[in-house]
C-alpha cells in the first residue's frame, strides 16, 4: 500500500512540477511576487502534490468500485422507476458534494448560493437519468448531444447576456474530483451488464451529458435571476511577511477545507451505507478497503484544496492583473497557452479518466496520448479566453461555432472517441481551473478594464469546450489510419474498442 501511495505522489510531483516552475520563473522575469506570497505558493504546490497522491489512491480504492458496483446493481433492479430515481438522487448528492461548485456559488453574490447549488444539482441528476437510459436503450450519444445543445443554445437566447458565462461555467465545475470518478465508474457498471459489442463505447459519455444539465438548468434560472451589476468578489491578497504568517494562513484555512470535504463525503458515504445494507453488494474485505479509500480521499482533498486555495488563488490573481496592466499585455496569450498546456496534468479527474480509457481499451489508447490531447485543448482554451478578455469578445461568438464543430466531428470519428472527447471537456475543468485559472482571468480582466461577469467568467466554459474538438481530431486521424490498414489488407471491424485493441501492436498510438 505504501509503495503504491509513493508512486501516486511521485506521479503527482511530475505533473505539478512544470506549472510550479512556470509561476516561479514568471515571478522572477515578468511579475515580481512578494516573498511571502511566493512562499505560500511553494507550500501550496507541495500540499497539492501530496493531496493529489492521496486522492487518486482513495479514488481507486473507494469511488471507482462504489460507482461501478452501484451501476451493476441498478441494472439488476426490475423496476425502471427505481433505477432512475436512484440515479437522479445520486446525481444531486455528488454534485452538491462537489467543492468546485461551492467555490463558484460564493463568487456570485446576486444569487443565493443554495439556489445555485440546488439548481445545478437538479440539472446533473436529470441528465444522469438520461445518461442511464441512453446506455440501457443504446441511444446514440451524438443524437442526444445535438438535441441537448440545441435546447441549451435556444434557452440562452432568453437569458440575460451577463448570465451566460456563469451558466456555461456551471457545467464545467460540476465535473470535479468527487463527481468524475463516480460517474465514470457508474457508466462502466451499467454498460457491463449489456455485454454486447458496443457496451464499452457506451460506458463513456455520462460526464459529457451531466455537464449539459447544469448549463441548461442555470440558463433557466437566469430567467428569474439577473446578475447584472453584481460585484464579483476577488481573492483577498493577504499581507504575509514571515514564515509564521504563511503557516498561519494554511492552518487557518485547513479547518474550513476539512469541513467542506467532510460534508461532501458524508452524503456519499451515507448513500453507500444504505446501498450496502440493502444490496449486500460488497464483501467485508471490500468494505474495509473502501473505508480506507474514503479516508484517503478525505485526506487528499483537504490537503489539495487547502494548498490550492491558499497558495494558488493569490498567485493567479496577482500574475493575471500584473500582466494585463503591463506594457506588453499581449503576452497574456502565449503565457496562458503555456500554463494551460502544463496545468491540465495537475487536475485529479484527468488522471481518473485517462487511466480508465487505457484500461477499457486494453492499453490501445494510452494515457500519454490523451493527456497530450487534453493539454493542447487546454492551451487553446486559455488562448481564446485571454483573447476574449483583451478584445472584449462576447462568449457566444466563440461557444456556438466551437460546439457546432464538435458536434459535426461526431459523425466522422469512432463512437468511443465521441464519448471520451465529451467526457474530457468536463474533467479538464477541475479544481485548478476554478481556483487558479479563474482568479488569473479575473486579474487579467480587472487589469484590462473589462466586465468581470461578462469576460472573466466563461474561462471554465472554454476549458470544457476545446478538448471536445482536439480529442475528436485524434479520432479522425485514427479513422484514417484504420482505413489505410484495411486497404492494405488488414482485417478490422468498424465501430469501437475492438479494432483499437486489434491494432495495438501496429503502433497506432506509439
Amino acid at each position: 500500500m505504501n509503495k503504491i501511495l509513493y508512486e501516486k505522489i511521485m506521479e503527482a510531483f511530475s505533473s505539478v512540477l512544470p506549472i510550479t516552475g512556470i509561476v516561479l520563473l514568471t515571478s522572477i522575469v515578468l511579475t515580481p511576487i512578494p516573498a511571502g506570497e511566493l512562499l505560500m505558493f511553494i507550500v501550496g504546490a507541495a500540499m497539492l502534490i501530496i493531496g493529489m497522491g492521496f486522492f487518486t489512491m482513495g479514488a481507486d480504492m473507494a469511488m471507482m468500485p462504489m460507482g461501478e458496483g452501484i451501476g451493476i446493481q441498478l441494472t439488476k433492479t426490475p423496476n425502471l422507476f427505481v433505477i432512475l430515481s436512484i440515479a437522479f438522487l445520486m446525481g444531486v448528492i455528488i454534485t452538491i458534494a462537489e467543492p468546485d461548485l461551492q467555490v463558484l456559488a460564493r463568487l456570485v453574490p446576486s444569487i443565493e448560493p443554495s439556489a445555485l447549488i440546488i439548481t445545478v444539482g437538479a440539472g446533473v441528476g436529470f441528465f444522469l437519468v438520461i445518461s442511464v437510459l441512453r446506455t440501457l436503450f443504446k441511444i446514440p450519444l451524438s443524437l442526444l448531444l445535438i438535441i441537448s445543445y440545441a435546447i441549451t443554445f435556444a434557452a440562452a437566447y432568453f437569458t440575460p447576456s451577463s448570465f451566460l458565462p456563469l451558466a456555461f461555467d456551471s457545467g464545467g465545475v460540476t465535473t470535479g474530483p468527487i463527481t468524475v470518478p463516480f460517474i465514470l465508474a457508474l457508466g462502466v457498471g451499467v454498460a457491463s451488464i449489456r455485454g454486447d459489442k458496443g457496451s464499452q463505447e457506451d460506458s463513456f459519455g455520462l460526464v459529457s451529458l451531466c455537464s449539459v444539465g447544469p448549463i441548461l438548468a442555470v440558463l433557466l434560472l437566469g430567467v428569474f435571476y439577473n446578475p447584472s451589476g453584481a460585484q464579483v468578489e476577488s481573492a483577498a491578497l493577504v499581507d504575509v511577511s514571515t514564515s509564521r504568517d504563511v503557516a498561519l494562513q494554511f492552518t487557518h484555512h485547513m479547518p474550513d477545507s476539512f469541513k467542506e470535504v467532510l460534508q461532501a463525503l458524508c452524503a456519499i458515504i451515507l448513500f453507500f451505507v444504505v446501498f450496502q445494507l440493502i444490496s449486500r453488494r460488497f464483501k467485508k474485505h471490500q468494505v474495509r478497503r473502501m473505508t480506507v479509500g474514503f479516508l484517503y480521499t478525505l485526506i487528499g482533498l483537504v490537503v489539495f484544496l487547502t494548498g490550492v486555495n491558499v497558495g494558488f488563488i493569490p498567485a493567479g490573481q496577482r500574475i493575471g492583473e500584473a500582466l494585463a496592466t503591463s506594457n506588453i499585455r499581449l503576452i497574456l496569450i502565449p503565457f496562458s497557452m503555456i500554463v494551460g498546456y502544463f496545468i491540465v496534468s495537475a487536475e485529479p479527474a484527468v488522471h481518473v479518466l485517462t487511466k480508465q480509457v487505457e484500461d477499457i481499451s486494453a492499453g490501445a489508447i494510452p494515457q500519454k496520448t490523451l493527456r497530450t490531447g487534453l493539454a493542447v485543448g487546454m492551451s487553446a482554451a486559455l488562448a481564446l479566453s485571454m483573447s476574449r478578455i483583451l478584445l472584449h469578445i462576447p462568449i457566444m461568438y466563440i461557444l456556438i461555432p466551437g460546439y457546432i464543430t464538435a458536434i459535426v466531428l461526431t459523425f466522422f470519428v469512432p463512437k468511443i472517441f465521441t464519448g471520451i472527447a465529451f467526457d474530457s471537456g468536463g474533467v479538464c475543468s477541475g479544481p485548478l481551473t476554478s481556483t487558479f485559472l479563474l482568479p488569473f482571468a479575473m486579474g487579467a480582466c480587472r487589469g484590462s478594464g473589462g466586465d468581470l461577469m461578462l469576460e472573466a467568467f466563461g474561462i471554465v466554459a472554454m476549458v470544457a469546450m476545446t478538448p471536445l474538438i482536439v480529442i475528436q481530431i485524434i479520432g479522425v486521424f485514427y479513422n484514417i489510419k484504420l482505413k489505410s490498414m484495411q486497404s492494405g489488407g488488414g482485417t478490422a471491424r468498424a465501430g469501437g474498442v475492438e479494432e483499437i485493441i486489434e491494432y495495438e501492436g501496429a503502433g497506432l498510438y506509439a
